[in-house]
């Protein structure tokens, strides 16, 4: 296939709309009610009910409040409010000195070599994976946002608690999680017309009875492993090395009420965005079959999945990070200023809603060459390189970068390998047509056609 590929985008709004029907494209979906304008727009003011907001795709700006002054920019409490019945205090929606707590004990957990301690359990759930597609790969379709799904929950159970997806607990809060994804937007109308602190969130019925049982079986989860922490018989995985650091600066563990909000920010950043990004990388594969053969060439030049070969597999890394960049899986960010800011010539009064959208400034007209054109190549070249330093922000960036960045990297091209050397990918009749849930999902799933690839790619799968 031509390296001039462009993969399905969505359709923007006109230049003006009332508001009234802004809000109804917003409550469809995030994406098509922006206009196309923020493609190639530094900066957009939106003057609504109570507040204003500023979507910023400047670099310059995009770096103040990422990188140097971090602190003058809080998360928003529109996104606490929106998913608080979930994650209660957890790391992805604090701010200030709780956050820095936060940060302090549970980034350990994710160096280097506790990613190379838990490897061999990602190579487990996806040899798993393997089989259970392989009933499944006969040339019929597939929807692979659920079976990727299922893989990344997977790959969270077995590093975070030992456990498989198999397990029953896994299982249950697989399945209820499924239903709050459903229910539970990233944002709200709420995100747009911010009401008064003193009005209450309001959120379906059912999402909040989906958060209240996924809660009760993390917490189940989590204080069996203090059980175990105590008689000396925890497994060493992600979650007992958590659980029994200490911050240290004051020396205090995580509380099993603050372990459980922490549990759940990792099961939702951890298997919802990587089960985003994995199927959407499937989809372009199946999309551009050279880009494809050049990963299974790849992986068949290599003799075992090891952590030390994942670094042989650069052009695979560089369609994931390509796939990241089309379809962040995280669209857009939310801060609040909490001082008067000039951006742009303007006065940002204190309050005021900045939007930052990985979507936009990764397909910018103005930092981009060719920005919606699927090209993985583009990652060699020295003007990507220069531009992603400044509008590449799929785990955001600065203090608040996402933690598990790192294992992300190694979960997605690992997936990808695997997937790409056991099974031939090709698309079906249907285009995925992306929106803005928790993640950029596909409005009616991501269909694909897998059949078996045969031994020309033939790889021992072994951890060793």
């Amino acid at each position: 296939m031509s390296r001039d590929y462009i993969p399905p985008k969505p359709k923007a709004r006109a230049e003006k709309v009332s508001i009234v029907t802004h809000i109804k494209l917003f409550r469809k979906d995030i994406f098509t009610s922006q206009p196309a304008k923020l493609y190639r727009a530094w900066m957009a003011e939106f003057r609504l009910p109570f507040f204003r907001s500023y979507f910023i795709n400047d670099p310059k700006l995009v770096n103040q409040v990422l990188n140097q002054d971090p602190d003058s920019f809080p998360k928003s409490e529109i996104i606490k409010g929106a998913l608080y019945s979930l994650l209660g205090d957890s790391v992805f929606v604090t701010n200030g000195e709780t956050w820095k707590r936060q940060r302090r004990i549970i980034d350990p957990a994710f160096e280097g070599g506790r990613l190379r301690d838990v490897f061999p359990s990602m190579v487990e759930a996806g040899q798993n994976a393997v089989e259970r597609l392989n009933e499944v790969a006969d040339g019929r379709p597939v929807e692979m946002e659920e079976q990727s799904s299922q893989m990344a929950a997977d790959i969270i159970f077995r590093t975070l608690f030992s456990i498989p997806i198999s397990d029953d607990i896994a299982k249950q809060v697989f399945d209820k999680f499924r239903e709050y994804q459903r229910t539970q937007p990233l944002m709200t109308v709420a995100s747009f017309l911010k009401m008064p602190k003193w009005i209450p969130k309001l959120q379906h019925k059912n999402t909040r009875q989906s958060s209240a049982e996924i809660r009760k079986l993390l917490n189940q989860l989590t204080q069996d492993r203090f059980d175990q922490i105590k008689a000396g018989t925890a497994p060493d995985d992600l979650a007992t090395k958590i659980m029994t650091t200490k911050d240290p600066v004051t020396g205090q563990l995580f509380s099993p009420e603050e372990m459980v909000d922490q549990v759940a920010i990792f099961f939702l950043a951890g298997h919802e965005t990587s089960a985003s990004a994995l199927a959407w990388t499937l989809y372009l594969l199946a999309m551009d079959t050279e880009a494809q053969q050049r990963v299974a060439q790849e992986v068949a030049d290599i003799d075992t999945f090891s952590f030390s070969n994942l670094s042989k597999l650069k052009f695979t890394r560089n369609v994931f990070k390509e796939a990241l960049r089309l379809y962040p899986p995280v669209p857009m960010m939310i801060r609040e200023n909490t001082k008067t800011e000039q951006f742009r010539g303007r006065e940002i009064k204190v309050g005021s809603q900045i939007v930052l959208s990985p979507w936009h400034i990764q397909r910018h007209e103005r930092l981009w060459d060719k920005p919606d054109v699927f090209d993985p190549d583009r990652w060699q070249t020295d003007v990507t390189r220069k531009t992603a330093r400044k509008a590449y922000i799929p785990f955001s960036s600065g203090p608040r970068v996402c933690t598990g960045a790192g294992f992300a990297m190694i979960e997605g091209v690992l997936m990808i390998a695997m997937l790409v050397r056991a099974f031939k990918i090709e698309p079906t009749d249907k285009t995925p047509v992306p929106v803005a849930h928790l993640t950029v999902r596909a409005k009616d799933g991501i269909y694909l056609k897998l059949t078996p690839r045969g031994s020309d790619t033939n790889l021992e799968q072994t951890t060793a």
